[in-house]
């Protein structure tokens, strides 16, 4: 590509909420061609906002050819500054949307993360519609999903995202790349406060401190209030043996994940269907998870066709003690919740025993019985759990199951 000249995004009969941008800068004045179905009815705004995107970054001579493919407000700012910015743009000018989606706060430390749904962080046409699926977390994926010579415009795509997006209450989670590419990630998106960072392929707590840092830092400077969480993601024998040290390298951090096919990988494995080299290390990561005080969460299962398989691995999966799972399409959504939310007649139960221990107490006595069986105390302390999460969490009377499950 020659000098003064920056292409960004896609086009094509297959593209859709896309849109191709090249930006050649020089001449004088502002040459902007428009190839658009929609051109007749949003030429006027697409003239408008690609101006705005361009003054902001300090470009006023330039010829800018677009070819829309339906792109919405956010995803074709993104494209025109990508390309400006590959043109040889100001590189610390500020060419951000206004902010348009509304800003839920900070998420709560032990919130419901039963599933959270990968998004590509550089395929705008997933992202406005995510929300309506009902997933506790959505990830805004800046790491596998994207290649090498996209990750520049993912980051951009990913940042307006957060700012105009509504994701109707799902956790808003960024997945940046390993160090030290993902610090980049970081600048990028922690001005506009995602609620949660997955940190990919951590295998020591230093490298976790590192984040924690520089998440620290740009917050402050840009101003960012509330808690921003930490989900680091372990993928290798090394990762797995330091999970506890991991998990308490810094207060933001709320929960492990694993990914098992880094994991396979770096054992020098096949992954097989029943998941026999990865058991050892999930266990290892539930109980690490258990020890430092934070959730498990499991892998994403990768066969979306299969949803009698998915309901098998996420049931086995909180039989091991994980709290929820990754989601690669939306479909795996409603059978994740299902295995991960407590039926009725868990929670019947458990309800049943905390009051029996309560009564038992308050007769002076340390045995508890539930009809005509004797209670142990540790399934006495295991009922309280769920008791206190269904509260915490706000789930409905008894008979009732929690909204979106």
């Amino acid at each position: 590509m020659s000098a003064g000249i920056g292409i960004a995004g896609r086009a094509g009969e297959d593209v859709r909420s896309d849109a191709r941008v090249r930006v050649e800068i020089g001449g004088r004045g502002l040459d902007l061609v428009v190839r658009s179905k929609v051109e007749p009815y949003y030429g006027r705004a697409i003239r408008a906002q690609v101006g705005t995107v361009l003054d902001r970054l300090g470009v006023r001579d330039a010829r800018v050819e677009i070819d829309d493919s339906g792109a919405l407000p956010f995803a074709l700012a993104a494209r025109v500054e990508a390309a400006a910015r590959r043109a040889g743009a100001a590189p610390a000018a500020d060419a951000r949307l206004e902010r348009t989606a509304p800003d839920p706060g900070p998420t709560d430390r032990r919130r419901l993360r039963r599933s959270r749904l990968y998004l590509p962080g550089d395929e705008p046409k997933y992202m406005p519609a995510a929300g309506l699926y009902r997933p506790d977390g959505v990830i805004l994926d800046l790491e596998d999903s994207v290649h090498a010579d996209a990750k520049d415009e993912a980051r951009l795509l990913v940042r307006n995202a957060l700012r105009a997006i509504d994701f109707r209450g799902a956790e808003r989670m960024v997945r940046i790349n390993p160090l030290p590419v993902g610090l980049g990630d970081l600048e990028a998106v922690i001005p506009e406060r995602p609620d949660l960072i997955l940190v990919p392929k951590v295998e020591t707590p230093d490298a976790l401190r590192e984040v924690d840092a520089a998440i620290g830092r740009l917050a402050g400077a840009g101003g960012v209030d509330g808690a921003i969480w930490l989900m680091p993601i372990l993928e290798t024998a090394l990762g797995i043996e330091n999970a506890f040290a991991i998990a308490g390298a810094s207060e933001r951090v709320v929960a492990l994940t694993i990914g098992l096919e880094d994991y396979a990988a770096d054992l020098g494995v096949p992954r097989s269907a029943d998941g026999a080299e990865s058991a050892w290390a999930r266990a290892r990561l539930v109980n690490a998870a258990r020890a430092a005080g934070v959730a498990a969460i499991d892998s994403v299962y990768g066969q979306v066709d299969d949803l009698d398989g998915l309901a098998r691995a996420a049931a086995a999966a909180r039989r091991l003690g994980f709290e929820g799972m990754g989601c690669v399409h939306p479909r795996q959504i409603g059978p994740i919740h299902a295995a991960f939310t407590p039926s009725p007649a868990e929670l019947a139960r458990a309800r049943a025993i905390v009051a029996a221990w309560e009564q038992a107490r308050a007769r002076g006595s340390g045995v508890v019985s539930l009809g005509s069986k004797m209670v142990d105390l540790p399934v006495v302390r295991q009922a309280e759990r769920l008791v206190q999460e269904a509260r915490r969490q706000g789930w409905p009377a008894e008979g009732e199951t929690p909204e979106g499950a």
